[in-house]
């Protein structure tokens, strides 16, 4: 195995965490998008109550 093998192996994984390190940054800002949407439909709902 040459030094080039051992950049390109390497390469691969440092690629490989960063795609995972991606999707779980991305799956924690779907999820509070979702709760603030929660949130502002609940905000929403009371309001829409509130002045009947």
């Amino acid at each position: 195995m040459g030094i080039r093998d051992q950049f390109q192996d390497k390469a691969k994984e440092l690629a490989e965490k960063a795609k995972a390190s991606g999707k779980q940054d991305e799956v924690s800002e779907r999820a509070s998008q979702a709760v603030d949407q929660a949130k502002d439909k609940a905000r929403d709902t009371f309001d829409e109550n509130f002045d009947k």
